[in-house]
C-alpha cells in the first residue's frame, strides 16, 4: 500500500504554526515512508479563503520547502461529489431533512441504529441514567431527548442520537416501565413515530461505543449515547466540513490522516461517514496541541505564532522547520539540531508525544542562532544587509565596516533583526543604557579605572588585542581593579550596552578614536548622575 496523506488547511490570512507543523508532520511521514504528500485547499469560506490567503498559504509551504506530490485540491471544485454523497445517504436512509433556524431543511446525518456493521463498534453492557421527573421523555427517529438531575436537583438538558440508545426502557419512579424501544422500532424507525412520556424517573439501555485505534494517542473510544445526529449540509445547500472532508479523502485515497488533537471528536463522526459511504476509513493520528508556559493553547497573544512573523523576524526556515519537528516528536536520542535529511530518516509517527508540547520562544532562537553561524559568510552578509536597509545608520555605512561587524558577530546573532543592535558600531555616539551606565560605569573604582584607560589607550595599536587587553589590565592593577572586573565597564562605555561580542574584539573595530570620544562620553554621563 502506498502511503498517502494529505494537508488540508482552510487559508483565511496567516498561517498558525500549529497548522504548518501538522504539514510538516504529514510531509515528513509520506517522505519517510516513500509516499505522497497532497495538498487540499478547503476554500469552501468564501468570504475569508481569498486568493490572497490562498497565495499566502502557499509561500509559506514553499518557504519552507514543503513540496507537493501531484496538483492541489481546491475543495470548491468537488461541490458535486458532495452533493451526491448527501443525495446517496438520504437515499440509504443514513441522512434526513429537518428544518434549522427557520429556513430551509438542512439535512442531517444519522448514526446508524444497526451499528454493529460498522468497523470498531462494540457493545459496552448495560447502562442506567435518572432522569428528571418534570421533563418529559421524547424518543424519535432523531434521537432521544430528556434532562437528567444536577446535585441541586435541577433538570439538566441530555439527549443523543436514537443509535445510542439499543434496548432503551423507560420507568417511572414506581419501577412501571412506560415504554420499551424493542416494542416500537418499526413506528420508531420506518414511521418516523414520536413517543413522549411524562413523570418518567429513569431509563435503562445497552451501551455501545465507537472505537478506533490512534497512531499517536492509542486506542480511543466513545459511547453512542453521548453523540448526536450531525448536520451535513446548511439549510443553503453548501455541504459542512464532516460530509467535505469525507469525501474528499475518498476522492484521493488518502491512507492517514495526521492532524491536531482538536479533530479527535470529529473523528468518530468520520468513521461512520466512511462506512455509510461504503469506504474504508483512513487511519488516524492526532498531534499534540502547541501550548504556551501555562498550558494554554498557543496563541498572538504569547508571542509570534503566525509563520509569517517568524519569517519577518529572521528566522531561517530550516531552523523553524526543525523547531516544529521536535515540538511534539522525538528522534529517540538528545539530538536538537538535524538536517531535513535525517528527520527523514528518524521521522516515525510511533515517536510522537501524547502530551501537549510547550512552545519556546529562545530555545527556537538559540536554534536558529546555530544555523546562522553555519550559513555561508556570503549569506549571512546579504541578508544581514537587508535586514539592516531599514536602519537610519545604514545608508551612511561603508560596505566593508558593515562586513567587518557581520563577520564579528555571525557566531552571536539569532535573528537577522538584530542587526538593529549594532547600531554602535556605526554611529558617532551611542543610545546608552541608564541602568547600565549607572550599574558599571558611576560605581566604585570603575570612574578611576576608565580615566586610567583613557591615558593608556592613546598610545595603543588598536590592531592588536593583546595590547588592548595588555592597556585594560594595566588600568585595573593601578587602580586596585580585580583582573577582568574593568571589562564589562569598559563595554558600557564605548558602546553603551552590556551585551555583544568580546570586548577586545569591538574595540578593534570602533577604533581608537571612537573609543577615546566614548570613554569621554560615558564619564560625562557620570559626572551629570552625580551632581
Amino acid at each position: 500500500m502506498t502511503v498517502r496523506v494529505r494537508f488540508a488547511p482552510s487559508p483565511t490570512g496567516q498561517v498558525h504554526i500549529g497548522n504548518i507543523r501538522s504539514a510538516i508532520f504529514n510531509w515528513l511521514f509520506a517522505r519517510h515512508e516513500g509516499g505522497e504528500f497532497l495538498l487540499r485547499v478547503e476554500d469552501t469560506d468564501l468570504e475569508r479563503s481569498t486568493p490572497e490567503a490562498i497565495a499566502a498559504l502557499l509561500e509559506v509551504m514553499d518557504w519552507l520547502k514543503l513540496d507537493v506530490d501531484g496538483e492541489t485540491m481546491y475543495q470548491t471544485s468537488q461541490r458535486h461529489v458532495h452533493t451526491a454523497a448527501a443525495e446517496r445517504l438520504l437515499a440509504q436512509g443514513d441522512a434526513y431533512h429537518m428544518a434549522k433556524g427557520g429556513g430551509e431543511d438542512a439535512i442531517l446525518f444519522r448514526l446508524p441504529f444497526a451499528a454493529e456493521k460498522v468497523p470498531g463498534l462494540s457493545v459496552v453492557g448495560p447502562a442506567e441514567l435518572v432522569v428528571h421527573p418534570e421533563v418529559p421523555v421524547e424518543v424519535s427517529s432523531c434521537g432521544v431527548e430528556f434532562a437528567g438531575v444536577s446535585t441541586k436537583g435541577k433538570p439538566t438538558p441530555a439527549g443523543a442520537s436514537l443509535a445510542g440508545f439499543l434496548n432503551l426502557r423507560v420507568f417511572d419512579a414506581a419501577g412501571t416501565c412506560l415504554f420499551a424501544l424493542d416494542d416500537h422500532l418499526p413506528e420508531v424507525l420506518e414511521q418516523g413515530q414520536k413517543f413522549t412520556f411524562t413523570g418518567a424517573a429513569k431509563i435503562t439501555f445497552t451501551r455501545r461505543q465507537i472505537a478506533y485505534t490512534d497512531i499517536v494517542k492509542g486506542q480511543l473510544a466513545k459511547p453512542l449515547d453521548s453523540m448526536k445526529d450531525f448536520v451535513i449540509v446548511r439549510s443553503d445547500g453548501s455541504p459542512i466540513f464532516h460530509l467535505a472532508n469525507v469525501c474528499d479523502d475518498i476522492t484521493q485515497g488518502i491512507t492517514h490522516i495526521i492532524r491536531g488533537d482538536d479533530h479527535v471528536e470529529n473523528t468518530y463522526r468520520h468513521i461512520f461517514l466512511f462506512a455509510a459511504l461504503g469506504a474504508e476509513p483512513p487511519s488516524y493520528g492526532h498531534l499534540p496541541m502547541i501550548v504556551n508556559s501555562q498550558g494554554k493553547p498557543y496563541s498572538k497573544r504569547d508571542g509570534d505564532a503566525f509563520v509569517g512573523d517568524f519569517r519577518a523576524k529572521g528566522f531561517l526556515p530550516d531552523a523553524l522547520f526543525n523547531y516544529l519537528t521536535l515540538l511534539g516528536w522525538s528522534p529517540g536520542d538528545d539530538r536538537e539540531q538535524m538536517t531535513r535529511d535525517e528527520l527523514v530518516a528518524a521521522f516515525a509517527l510511533d515517536r510522537v508525544q501524547q502530551s501537549s508540547a510547550q512552545m519556546d520562544l529562545r530555545k527556537l532562537q538559540n536554534l536558529n542562532g546555530r544555523y546562522l553561524a553555519a550559513l555561508p559568510f556570503a549569506d549571512f552578509l546579504a541578508s544581514c544587509r537587508e535586514a539592516a536597509a531599514g536602519q537610519p545608520w545604514f545608508p551612511a555605512t561603508a560596505p566593508e565596516a558593515f562586513a567587518e561587524v557581520a563577520a564579528l558577530l555571525q557566531s552571536r546573532t539569532k535573528l537577522f533583526t538584530d542587526v538593529a543592535d549594532w547600531a554602535y558600531f556605526f554611529v558617532a555616539v551611542p543610545e546608552y543604557d541608564e541602568k547600565a551606565v549607572q550599574k558599571f560605569v558611576a560605581k566604585g573604582e570603575a570612574p578611576e579605572g576608565l580615566r586610567d584607560l583613557h591615558a593608556r589607550l592613546a598610545t595603543v595599536d588598536f590592531a592588536d588585542l593583546a595590547a588592548i587587553e595588555a592597556a585594560i589590565h594595566a588600568a585595573e592593577a593601578a587602580c586596585g581593579i580585580a583582573e577582568g572586573k574593568l571589562n564589562q565597564s569598559v563595554r558600557v562605555a564605548v558602546t553603551g550596552c552590556t551585551v555583544g561580542a568580546g570586548v577586545y574584539e569591538t574595540m578593534a573595530i570602533l577604533g581608537r578614536d571612537r573609543c577615546l570620544q566614548r570613554l569621554d562620553h560615558a564619564l560625562g554621563l557620570c559626572a551629570q548622575a552625580t551632581t
